[in-house]
């Protein structure tokens, strides 16, 4: 299987930095806790007084969602919603162990993580490119949404939407669940310094997968000459 951006998005943003990461064997009996208490310190650590949406982070995602026409405070990409949720809550949702460490490593950096079953993901290709507003995405609650045409999701190759709105919105139908196997890990960041930040990210992501799970990643630093990342054999 292959995911890349397509085409325009790499000329629409040029300052996209990506990645994504590929591991088997990701059951969900794993003991997280103790890294993700780390890694969520980490992003409470950060200066006081300051909140999500002064971070240059965010400030980068906040810029790219309103030259696609979203208004940032009413869409807010996943980093910013769980920054948003650790200052007001002082704790992230515990859906998985994969689940929970990758959104703890997103708050940590500030970038967005999405974590998807790629069992459940149709091949050859998993494309983030502009919609036709044919594609089909299922919420969490099992309805049906159809992206607006110009929306930017993640896009499989039977039109199946994986994430609505980019950065924003995961699709209920490959959430990592008790059944999960294989996953595909993306992160994508905007701001200056976001080519330095993304493989360091993906490499730490590696490295806690290892140490928890009996697997061996693959990962890869996508950039507008090499955007494909080849998955799954």
């Amino acid at each position: 299987m292959r995911f890349r951006h397509a085409g325009a998005i790499w000329s629409d943003h040029p300052e996209l930095a990506a990645g994504a990461l590929w591991a088997t064997g990701i059951g969900a009996a794993a003991d997280v806790g103790p890294r993700v208490a780390e890694y969520t310190a980490r992003a409470a650590a950060r200066p006081a007084g300051a909140t999500e949406s002064e971070f240059p982070e965010v400030l980068a995602w906040r810029r790219a969602f309103s030259r696609m026409g979203l208004k940032p405070t009413q869409y807010r990409c996943a980093s910013e919603s769980l920054l948003r949720r650790l200052r007001k809550k002082g704790e992230l949702p515990r859906i998985h162990p994969v689940v929970a460490l990758c959104n703890a490593r997103s708050v940590a950096y500030a970038v967005p993580v999405a974590v998807l079953d790629t069992d459940r993901i149709a091949g050859p290709l998993l494309e983030v490119r502009y919609a036709r507003g044919d594609e089909h995405y299922t919420i969490f609650g099992g309805g049906t949404e159809h992206p607006q045409p110009g929306e930017v999701p993640f896009t499989d190759s039977v039109g199946r939407v994986h994430a609505r709105r980019w950065a924003k919105r995961q699709s209920g139908y490959s959430a990592v669940g008790e059944r999960t196997w294989r996953i595909l890990v993306v992160t994508e960041a905007m701001h200056d310094g976001g080519a330095e930040v993304v493989p360091e990210l993906l490499k730490t992501v590696a490295e806690e997968l290892a140490a928890h799970w009996p697997t061996d990643p693959a990962a890869a630093f996508l950039t507008p000459s090499a955007p494909e990342f080849v998955f799954g054999g």
